[in-house]
């Protein structure tokens, strides 16, 4: 049985009530009474990718198409969660794809990005996963993602190196065999 969005943001509330009082603060003062119901729906919404699914997303908007050597969308912002500390990682992806007769509705692309990246993450899933998925459920000769990101689990604990981000880069079909299709699309990226 799937338990309900209210009665699951309910249960995350109280268990952040008890981490506030295990931390050491009293969940009752006045500045905190409301942060585990408000905290609980931040996490909730932070983690929907968990109850989307990529391949309804992807596949609601496939289109006859005979042109495009390569179709980029860049730029895509998102926000993840870390799954090692539960803290915010975000940046921007590019996908680039050659059409094989169809092209998808470009807005997709994006919420493809976020079905993955609203769920606890790593960047090297994230990347992988958006690849993996456009390969096998759009007709493509090659699909390309490339991810760089900032991860608050590197700049607010740890090692702390404020400056740092990371690059993630999986690529598929032509892009495998092609070097001159990769630096096509990291030129064009750069711009």
């Amino acid at each position: 049985m799937e338990i309900s969005k209210d009665k699951r943001i309910e249960e995350i509330a109280f268990h952040y009530k008890e981490i506030l009082r295990l931390i050491g603060e009293d969940p009752e003062r006045e500045g905190l009474v409301k942060t585990p119901m408000r905290a609980a729906k931040a996490l909730v919404a932070m983690t929907s990718g968990y109850t989307s699914d990529p391949v309804e997303v992807a596949t609601q908007a496939i289109f006859e198409h005979a042109g495009s050597r390569i179709v980029i969308v860049k730029d895509i912002e998102f926000y993840s969660m870390c799954e090692h500390h539960i803290l915010p990682f975000f940046g921007k992806v590019a996908v680039g794809y050659i059409p094989d007769g169809k092209m998808i509705g470009l807005s997709k692309l994006a919420r493809i990005v976020d079905c993955f990246a609203k769920r606890l993450q790593v960047q090297e899933r994230l990347t992988a996963e958006i690849c993996n998925l456009l390969s096998s459920t759009l007709p493509n000769k090659g699909v390309i993602v490339a991810c760089e990101a900032e991860h608050l689990c590197m700049k607010m604990r740890g090692v702390e190196k404020q400056d740092s981000s990371t690059i993630t880069f999986d690529y598929t079909g032509e892009f495998v065999d092609s070097p001159s299709m990769r630096q096509e699309f990291l030129n064009l990226i750069q711009k």
